[in-house]
Order: C-alpha cells, then sequence, then structure tokens
C-alpha cells in the first residue's frame, strides 16, 4: 500500500489569503468599501454588542482610531524595519505640543498649517534621534528611545515657554463646515428605532467639543490614506530592504544594502504617523499637559503593535483596537482591568506569540514547519 507524502497532499488546503487573492479584483474592492462604510457609520448604529454603556461610544472609538494610528506607525519602526523604539510617545507628544504651541500658546496659526508644521517637526526629530542612535542596536537601542520619551515629557513640564505643569488649553479644532445631520439608532432589544433628537445627531464635519464622532470620521480618513502609503512601501525597494534589514543586518550589508539609510528612513516615517497622530489628539482633546504624554502611554502603544501582530498593517489595526477598545467596553470591572489585560497578554504570549495576525512570513513559515513535522510523521508511521 503506497502512501503519498507530497507537501501538496499533506498541505492541500488554501488558506485564507490565497482564498483571498484569488476573489476577482471588482469583488475585492467592493468588500473593502462595504468594510469601509460599516466603519463609518459604525458610531451611529450603537450596536449593543458593540456599544461602550459607561462611556460615550463615540469617543471611545476616537480614541480607538488614535491608537490604530499610532500603531501604525510604531509597525513600521518595530514591525518592518524591527528597530525595538520604547519611547514613541515622544514623537506624539511632539505633535500635540506643536498644535498647541503655535495655534494657542504662541500664535494662532491655521490648523492645516498646524497639521504640516507637527509632522515636519516630528519627522525632523526622528532623524535628530536616529542619526546618532540608530548605530546601536537591541537593548542598548531601546534604553536611548527609552530615555528620548521621558526627555521630551521632561522637558514640557519644566520649560517655561511650554506653560510647564499648567499645559496648554485652547488649542484649536479643524475647521468646520455643517453640511448635515446623521441620526443614530437607539436599541430596545433586538428592536431598533431612530433616533431624531437633535442631541443624537451627528453633524457631518462639524468638530466641537462635545460630539467625538466627527473626530472620529477624520481619523478614518486619516488610517486609510497611511494604510494605501504604508502598502506601497511595504512592495516597494524600501520595503524590501527593511524586511533583510529585520531579518539579518549583517548579511543585508554584505548585499550592498544601506541598512543604516534605511533605518533612519524607518525612523522617520514612524516619527511622521506619530507626530500626526498626536497632532489630531491634541485638537480633539483641546488641552494638553506633560501627564497626557507618560511613558506607559508609549508601553500601551508597544503592546498593541506585538498583540496585533508586528509586521502586518492590519495587525497593528487590530492590536490597537484590543488596546484602547476593551477596557472602555469592561469599564464596570474597573478595578480588575489591569490584572485581566495582564493574563490576556500572558495566554497571547505563550498560546500565540506571533501576535492576533502575523504577517504573512510568519504564517508561512509556521506552514512550512506544520508540513515538516506532518512529513516527518508520516515517514515514521509508513516505517513501521
Amino acid at each position: 500500500m503506497s502512501t503519498d507524502t507530497t507537501p501538496a497532499k499533506v498541505a492541500a488546503r488554501p488558506s485564507f489569503a490565497d482564498r483571498w487573492a484569488d476573489l476577482p479584483r471588482p469583488v475585492q474592492i467592493l468588500v473593502w468599501v462595504a468594510i469601509a462604510v460599516f466603519f463609518f457609520v459604525l458610531p451611529l448604529l450603537n450596536l449593543p454588542i458593540v456599544s461602550t454603556p459607561d462611556a460615550e461610544f463615540g469617543a471611545v472609538l476616537a480614541t480607538v482610531a488614535n491608537y490604530a494610528l499610532v500603531a501604525l506607525g510604531l509597525n513600521i519602526v518595530l514591525g518592518y524595519a524591527g528597530l525595538l523604539d520604547l519611547g514613541y510617545v515622544g514623537f506624539y507628544a511632539i505633535g500635540a505640543y506643536t498644535v498647541g504651541v503655535f495655534g494657542s500658546l504662541h500664535g494662532q496659526v491655521n490648523w492645516f498649517v498646524l497639521v504640516i508644521m507637527a509632522v515636519t517637526i516630528s519627522t525632523a526629530s526622528g532623524l535628530l534621534l536616529g542619526a546618532p542612535t540608530l548605530r546601536v542596536r537591541g537593548d542598548y537601542l531601546a534604553i536611548v528611545t527609552l530615555g528620548f520619551g521621558e526627555i521630551i515629557r521632561i522637558t514640557a513640564l519644566n520649560s517655561e515657554w511650554l506653560n510647564q505643569a499648567r499645559g496648554i488649553t485652547g488649542i484649536p479644532r479643524p475647521p468646520s463646515t455643517e453640511l448635515f445631520g446623521l441620526p443614530s439608532l437607539l436599541w430596545d432589544g433586538a428592536t431598533a428605532k431612530v433616533d431624531l433628537g437633535e442631541g443624537a445627531r451627528s453633524v457631518f464635519l462639524k468638530f466641537g467639543l462635545l460630539d467625538a464622532v466627527p473626530y472620529y470620521w477624520l481619523s478614518l480618513i486619516v488610517i486609510i490614506i497611511v494604510i494605501f502609503a504604508d502598502k506601497l512601501l511595504q512592495a516597494s525597494r524600501v520595503g524590501r530592504a527593511w524586511e533583510a534589514t529585520r531579518e539579518d543586518e549583517e548579511a543585508a550589508e554584505l548585499n550592498g544594502v544601506p541598512t543604516f539609510r534605511f533605518k533612519l528612513l524607518a525612523f522617520a516615517m514612524g516619527a511622521f504617523v506619530g507626530g500626526l497622530s498626536g497632532a489630531l489628539y491634541a485638537s480633539r482633546i483641546g488641552a494638553i499637559n506633560p501627564d497626557s504624554f507618560m511613558i506607559q502611554l508609549s508601553m500601551m502603544f508597544l503592546a498593541a503593535v506585538v498583540i496585533g501582530g508586528q509586521g502586518n498593517r492590519w495587525g497593528a489595526i487590530a492590536g490597537g483596537v484590543v488596546v484602547a477598545y476593551l477596557p472602555e467596553r469592561f469599564r464596570e470591572f474597573a478595578d480588575f482591568r489591569i490584572v485581566v489585560f495582564g493574563l490576556l497578554l500572558l495566554l497571547l504570549a505563550n498560546f500565540r506569540p506571533q501576535g492576533l495576525l502575523p504577517p504573512r512570513r510568519a504564517r508561512r513559515a509556521k506552514r512550512a514547519d506544520d508540513v515538516t513535522k506532518r512529513l516527518e510523521g508520516t515517514e515514521e508511521a509508513a516505517r513501521a
């Protein structure tokens, strides 16, 4: 009796990514459009399973979107280039303080110009930090970046020009254009009805103090743009150079890849997205102070990327959602949130070390491992 032990037979089942790739391009586009529309109307649906009963759902979604954007930026540094940055909150703070200083404390600059200034200054700070420090690796780089994050916070705390511990208030919001109001749904069990009250209507592109939904929409638009840019970068020569540097920097150098230049580019691009997300955060909150940028926030950003799956943009977004959304969804267990979060991290590290959505290379390596083990087991059984 012959036994076919070819890898094709053992690994005959196609993965979800393979099935998705086989779909016609128009179908893929329709699916993506449907997903985008769903997330845009999500704050208006108020789905009972998803909504947060102890916190305003729109504000929670705006925070989740902000975390997802930060995770996308940190994923470029950590996931693509393999650089352990423990002080990413520093770039986040630079973007926020740029908007606050030049928009309220020491000037009245137009909001769009403020955002451009925020990403420019944060990118420049990434270059200034990366140029002398990216020649070190591993734990040494982590310590340097951790110090950078604290230096930014302590500078804001002690600088009179930055208003010290008093912080900055009256930060300008994005320019508003009141186009139309969108009603939300009210749920009574499994029955939904449209709430037409003025307080329940989210006015499209009206950036005020009480309604956080327009800020969520703005963050979603920015996330979509960043995802497109991220996809183009990863598929380009730059993305391949990052991957080579991450896997084996010395081998990449021997093959002619200027690793320092590409690591510096990754650091600068991560700083760009971090500064952008900080600018959006400051514009939504309207007031910031040094305590808004504690180093623990940097750990949360790092946890988002690691939980989601470093090196996968969708994993980074999923990690940002987990880190920002779950504590708000289960706020009734506030006394146990940190304990539960720690236990979840422990379980994830043991049973899903590559993250919730590991990158394609990790999935391929795991499948190849599984195929090899099954082949070895089949051969042993045949010999027996």
